[in-house]
């Protein structure tokens, strides 16, 4: 596992626990994985095991595994009402800090949702809002990490432009990094398989690749620009060519990054299988 200069690994569960999670990616020769640090479909807040956590981050340390959380589902930085805003910021907050206590990056959090087509700006300015009274709260060394989103050609979250400024107009940018989703950005055409010299130009002309600190390394079952976010596997069933992926593992920008495994399970292939492939195939670049 700590031969490989690229890092792989996958989504895994915390039905065992975080120190659980961190084993399951270890027995899967992954060098990182992701997990959702309480219930994916609520909310509320966890009062999780700090021993555990403990244990996690001593295991990942030993065994040089990075990782990252994903926020639950509903966490909306949009959100209007009140009282939904206020239980997202609280979960936010017990989001990070279990993804401080277990050692992990950062946790991802999806950028948001258009609210008023005829007012796009206040859209950003709900999400500018979220994060500055969340990470106003925070005083941890984990990031929260925006996750570019999927939706057709200019759909709100969906250009490098977009994340670079919510990031430089928060009151705290040093607390934000940044998540990019192959699969999305395929969907949105911000990378469409045949422009990556000028998604690698654009983002270094931002400083987007400076804070970047994971990739949801996804292909995609639909065409590039058609907004579709359903995911497939890298090497079988995807739009997403071999040789386009392969731009991405020689980009210095990415040499550090984790690239994690959001892929279907039911195909025919395991994630171990396929961590497998993504290091025989490029994994001592």
């Amino acid at each position: 596992m700590e031969g490989f200069g690229m890092k792989f690994g996958s989504h895994v569960s915390i039905s065992d626990g975080y120190l659980g999670a961190a084993q399951r990616a270890a027995s899967m020769h992954a060098s990182a994985f992701q997990y959702f640090p309480k219930n994916p479909r609520s909310l509320s807040i966890k009062d999780y095991s700090k021993e555990d956590a403990a244990l996690c981050k001593e295991f990942c340390k030993k065994h040089n595994l990075e990782s990252v959380t994903h926020t639950p589902y509903p966490t909306n930085l949009t959100a209007t009402d009140d009282d939904k805003r206020s239980l997202v910021i609280q979960s936010l907050l017990n989001d990070l800090a279990i993804t401080e206590a277990c050692g992990s990056i950062g946790a991802i959090v999806h950028f948001g949702k258009l609210i008023a087509a005829d007012n796009p700006l206040s859209s950003y300015q709900l999400i500018i809002e979220t994060l500055n009274e969340t990470l106003n709260q925070w005083d941890g060394h984990c990031k929260i990490l925006i996750e570019n989103n999927a939706g057709k050609p200019g759909s709100i979250g969906t250009t490098l432009e977009e994340l670079v400024q919510i990031r430089n107009l928060s009151d705290q940018p040093e607390k934000i990094g940044f998540c990019l989703d192959t699969c999305h950005a395929f969907a949105s055409g911000l990378w469409t398989g045949e422009n990556w010299e000028a998604v690698l130009e654009k983002g270094e002309e931002l400083g987007y690749f400076e804070h970047l600190a994971a990739i949801h390394f996804n292909n995609s079952k639909y065409e590039t620009r058609l907004g579709k976010d359903r995911h497939a596997n890298i090497f079988d069933h995807g739009c997403i060519k071999e040789s386009q992926f392969d731009q991405l593992m020689h980009a210095p920008q990415l040499k550090h990054i984790p690239f994690i495994l959001e892929t279907p399970k039911r195909e025919g292939i395991t994630h171990k299988e396929e961590i497998h492939q993504l290091q025989d195939k490029w994994g001592w670049i």
